[in-house]
């Protein structure tokens, strides 16, 4: 098989309303590695059978793999730009990492077929691995986060949408996989609700209601959206977010669950160090004030072909 006959995951898959994040951990034993390798077959098996109940239901399944899980469970060769979560900051606003060998991305327009879909996958795995975090995330209202911001607007669209999300010539043994960063998000509602609106709006860098980036004259250089453009050679690096609102109002629990996809985890690296320790430094992004990373996670996301070519590894 050429490269070129390469499928992509569902990464590009279009927005959905519900979705089901899952990360989890290898546990030891040749059983669990071996179980896991046959289970990289089953996925798109899976995925079909459950996505036939509900046909119009958009239903889709991303499965990636961490740095360390990559070696254990896969070996040689390795993706090029795959390494542990680089950690960013300082005490009290830092980007952490926490424990993750495998994501899964479950989305679908409706919850019931994330939820059955999620029941499928791990009942397939067992006890060959150990769910360390899992989270359930909504699409609230007009494509908004939690903190009432429009959410996503800078999304690469079209033919460059696979440009900046899909790995290419520059690493072919892994042509149209892609890399995958996670972090989950909790908020301080009531402080941030005390904010006039205006200054939400200087937070973040763009209008409240009618989602339009403020004006350079006006937009501050800590604002989220200053920090989070990237350019390279004098071009916007594009990522492709398809962050979830998730949250227990009755345990006071407000968050948002980033996941960005990207064919190098440079620029989402990049984002986070200008977020988190500054553009310069102590120049930081001031919604770090009011929201905490608490999970944090880097991971490879191999083609369709790969992925159930890689349980015959």
């Amino acid at each position: 098989m050429t490269h070129e006959t390469f499928e992509p995951q569902s990464v590009c898959s279009p927005v959905t309303s519900s979705a089901i994040f899952i990360v989890a951990t290898l546990n030891p034993g040749i059983e669990a590695v071996e179980t896991v390798r046959a289970w990289c077959g089953d996925i798109a098996a899976l995925t079909r059978s459950v996505g036939k109940r509900v046909p119009a239901g958009n239903l889709s399944c991303v499965c990636g793999f961490g740095s360390s899980a990559w070696d254990t469970l896969f070996g040689a060769p390795r993706p090029a730009s795959l390494h542990p979560f680089r950690e960013f900051g300082v005490d009290g606003r830092r980007a952490v990492a926490t424990p993750g060998d495998i994501l899964l991305h479950i989305r679908a327009d409706q919850m019931d077929l994330c939820f059955e879909l999620a029941t499928q996958l791990l009942s397939a795995l067992g006890d060959a691995v150990t769910v360390v975090d899992e989270v359930q995330g909504f699409r609230y209202f007009d494509m908004r986060s939690i903190i009432g911001f429009v959410d996503g607007t800078e999304n690469p669209a079209g033919r460059k949408l696979e440009h900046f999300t899909l790995i290419g010539d520059e690493d072919s043994a892994f042509s149209q996989g892609s890399y995958v960063l996670v972090q989950k998000y909790l908020h301080k509602m009531t402080e941030w609700n005390a904010l006039p609106v205006e200054a939400q709006e200087r937070v973040i860098g763009r209008t409240k209601l009618a989602d339009i980036e403020l004006g350079e004259a006006v937009k501050p250089s800590c604002s989220h959206s200053s920090l989070t453009t990237i350019t390279k050679d004098g071009e916007e690096v594009k990522i492709l977010r398809d962050n979830m609102p998730f949250g227990r109002p009755g345990a006071g629990e407000f968050g948002t669950y980033f996941i960005g996809y990207a064919r190098s985890p440079e620029p989402i690296e990049q984002m986070l160090e200008n977020m988190f320790v500054g553009k310069p430094a102590g120049n930081y992004d001031r919604l770090l004030d009011f929201s905490t990373a608490v999970t944090g996670g880097l991971f490879f996301v191999p083609s369709a072909d790969l992925l159930e070519a890689l349980a015959d590894r």
